[in-house]
């Protein structure tokens, strides 16, 4: 039998054998449940596109997975409209291997999607896809559950060959999704052509796989003219006002710029006018990581917008630093200054570059972790984290790092409009709804 007559279709639902094996190999992985990231609705599960009733009644033969039965408000999975994206159905995410399985939400609990949700917690940056485990979507975001990543960069354009990630996003999106990983695209825009470079960034923020996700957010990487970047104050507001225009005012879209230095000409008050966060590059190559995060945490500060530290894990000796990826030490020192400055989220130059001390190291670090339970026992971090989340999504509380007053309302406004109980608290259920990916819209206004 030719390989293409096996690949038959199960159930009539375009599954193929190879493509089920892999969503039954994730689902083993990432322990899921029938509570744990099954849309609610007869849209496609969302695990590499399979459809909800033939999975269902596969695993369920085999005493994995009880049918899913029951009605939702949508799946979140939205193609990218110009209108307001309702609130979607919610499900739990998959906790990681050994750990409790998320508890189940009750079934009239949606994830509100007016806004769509700035990082918190721990990320890491994709550069080349085929270098993060070989480009496998399972493992890449076993990898990421294992080491409590929250987030992930993907890349997914260059000026060369415009937005090439479409078969990448389309594999990834769905396994992290369902994993309770956002997954932000991130390119450099060159400047020459500012409309070019935006154009080329909506083409990733709009791209829509087959069963319906989107990314997250978007990331423009504005670097020095000394890596060829036209960057002056009108090239920087062409692009980010252009780009703002194009997605609307509750599309995420963050600054990643280099790291503040007295020295350095770069118009920085222009970059990040049109942005929602900075995502500043601090690598500390043969300097303390202390002081050089400090530093960019107070030099940003005055933008009045969440920083967003990306670390570094990668070998600074061909920069003049140290040879080899820093000690586990120095990233354990980064991720608590970073935490002690109230940054929301924190990240790494890069999964390729990554060794297994760091790999531990970020996983094994107390700092950027999200509780939930009685604020009183939350770090001034860890509060402004949950701000800076309400925040985006559209629950606006002052950013302080103090639970207070307005962050319950906050809280309550927010599980009003996931049909929740509106304590105030951040419980199990309201933490997972707060982390559940969806489409942010996209709103044009120009």
């Amino acid at each position: 039998m030719a390989s293409a007559d096996f690949e038959t279709f199960i159930h009539g639902g375009g599954v193929t054998v190879p493509r089920l094996a892999r969503a039954i190999g994730l689902m083993m992985v990432l322990g899921l449940t029938a509570t744990t990231n099954l849309h609610a609705t007869g849209r496609a599960l969302a695990l590499g596109g399979l459809p909800q009733s033939g999975i269902s009644s596969l695993l369920a033969v085999h005493g994995r997975l009880a049918p899913v039965t029951g009605t939702g408000t949508g799946t979140g999975t939205e193609k990218a409209s110009a209108t307001d994206s309702p609130p979607i159905a919610a499900t739990a995410a998959a906790a990681p291997a050994g750990a409790a399985a998320a508890p189940p939400l009750p079934p009239e609990a949606v994830v509100p999607a007016q806004r769509g949700a700035l990082p918190v917690g721990k990320g890491i940056w994709i550069w080349l896809a085929e270098q993060a485990e070989g480009g496998d979507p399972a493992a890449i975001v076993s990898r990421a559950v294992d080491v409590g990543l929250t987030h992930l960069y993907v890349r997914t354009a260059s000026l060369r060959e415009g937005f090439y990630a479409a078969e990448f996003l389309d594999r990834l999106l769905p396994v992290a999704h369902a994993a309770g990983i956002r997954v932000y695209a991130w390119d450099f825009p060159y400047l020459d052509d500012p409309g070019g470079d935006v154009r080329r960034a909506v083409a990733a923020i709009s791209h829509t796989t087959p069963d319906g996700h989107r990314v997250d957010g978007y990331v423009a990487d504005i670097e020095l003219p000394s890596m060829g970047v036209n960057v002056t104050p009108e090239t920087a507001r062409a692009f980010g006002q252009g780009l703002r225009q194009a997605v609307g005012a509750n599309y995420p879209l963050i600054a990643c710029v280099p790291r503040p230095d007295p020295g350095l000409d770069y118009p920085f008050a222009d970059v990040v006018a049109d942005f929602d966060a900075i995502a500043p590059m601090v690598y500390w190559l043969n300097r303390d990581p202390h002081d050089d995060i400090a530093g960019a945490m107070r030099d940003l500060g005055g933008f009045g917008k969440p920083i967003l530290p990306i670390g570094q894990a990668y070998d600074g000796g061909p920069e003049g630093g140290r040879r080899g990826v820093p000690p586990r030490e120095e990233l354990i020192r980064f991720m608590q200054t970073g935490d002690d400055f109230g940054a929301p989220a924190v990240s790494w130059w890069s999964w390729q570059h990554a060794d297994q001390e760091a790999w531990d190291a970020i996983r094994d670090a107390a700092e950027f972790r999200l509780p939930s339970g009685d604020p009183a026992g939350f770090g001034r971090s860890q509060v402004q984290a949950y701000q800076t989340l309400l925040s985006s999504l559209g629950f606006a509380v002052p950013i302080t790092g103090v639970w207070e007053g307005p962050t319950t309302e906050a809280v309550a406004a927010y599980q009003r409009a996931a049909r929740v109980d509106p304590t105030g608290v951040i419980d199990t259920v309201t933490r997972t709804l707060l982390l559940t990916p969806f489409a942010p819209p996209i709103q044009p206004t120009g």
